[in-house]
């Protein structure tokens, strides 16, 4: 798995990401965003946005 530093390290080099990222609903982006640093791979973001989205049940 592919660690970067942070969540724009990982949209600079894993255009995937920031294309999966741009597609989710807005409270998702601003929520991953105050979490920027803790985003540092593609799971991770994805881990995160289906957690966020669960809520929405």
């Amino acid at each position: 798995m592919q660690k970067y530093n942070d969540m724009y390290d990982l949209f600079q080099n894993d255009k995937n990401a920031k294309q999966y990222f741009d597609k989710l609903p807005d409270y998702v982006r601003e929520q991953i965003s105050t979490r920027a640093n803790g985003v540092c791979s593609m799971e991770n973001l994805k881990d995160y946005a289906e957690n966020l989205l669960r809520g929405d049940d």
